[in-house]
């Protein structure tokens, strides 16, 4: 799917992009569509695998969305090309350095999200660099426009992020001083956060900063799961948790 970043405010031509982003795989409900959830993959993978592993999850009512990134180079892989929803180096509490990726990516997952039921409850999950897609996504709703001042057009109902952190977090407390508005969205969006503690790509500590930012700038529900003995990846105790916290915030 080719897409433009007609959301793109900068008024410049020159700044606007054509981003081709790969195949987006749908898993349809097994019982009454009550929910969508968009689940956005780690750096590299597609949208694929992470299908299947929740086409096969205790939730009936939920609709799946797994859209795949596009292939760009990537800097911490030291220009290498793979599927990322943004441009990253080094993992650090500044940046984020590529906010036009990321509005991208987010206004991609809107235009996803566009076409569903206005009955239905809507969430954003992902894996690492998915989880800090997903995680930025949710800022742009709680502040109600992109990274570029575009206005942001989802209503968010759950956020999940395994294995990843909040993109930009350190400026997060300055957007969002004096907005009442955001304020109100961000104490009452639901947010869990999981980590493994021997999480050798995105260390611990990054999952355990978002939380602590997440909560400090106004997110009341902030749930934070630490897995000992983990590692960069899932295990079926933790996606039996987020089933059961899906379970409790979607009401599915």
């Amino acid at each position: 799917m080719s897409y433009t970043n007609a959301s793109s405010g900068s008024g410049s031509r020159s700044a606007r992009r054509t981003v081709e982003f790969g195949r987006t795989y749908v898993v349809r409900p097994k019982g009454k569509h009550q929910a969508t959830v968009v689940w956005l993959h780690g750096l590299g993978d597609n949208g694929s695998s992470w299908s299947q592993l929740l086409d096969n999850l205790p939730l009936p009512n939920i609709k799946w969305i797994c859209p795949t990134a596009p292939t760009r180079p990537v800097t911490v892989l030291g220009g290498f090309p793979c599927t990322a929803w943004f441009d990253e180096g080094e993992l650090s509490d500044d940046g984020p350095k590529d906010v036009e990726g990321l509005d991208t990516s987010a206004s991609h997952i809107a235009n996803l999200l566009s076409t569903e039921p206005s009955d239905v409850k809507l969430g954003i999950g992902g894996f690492s660099m998915g989880a800090a897609c997903a995680l930025y996504s949710a800022t742009c709703f709680v502040q109600g426009r992109y990274g570029n001042g575009s206005p942001y057009p989802v209503n968010f109902n759950a956020v999940v992020g395994l294995s990843g952190w909040l993109p930009g977090g350190q400026n997060l407390r300055n957007m969002m001083e004096g907005s009442h508005d955001a304020i109100r969205r961000a104490a009452s969006l639901p947010v869990l956060l999981c980590h493994g503690v021997g999480d050798e790509v995105v260390p611990y500590k990054f999952g355990e900063r978002s939380s602590q930012i997440l909560s400090s700038v106004g997110f009341r529900y902030v749930t934070f799961k630490t897995y000992q003995g983990l590692g960069h990846y899932t295990v079926p105790k933790e996606m039996e948790e987020v089933c059961q916290w899906l379970n409790e915030r979607l009401g599915v």
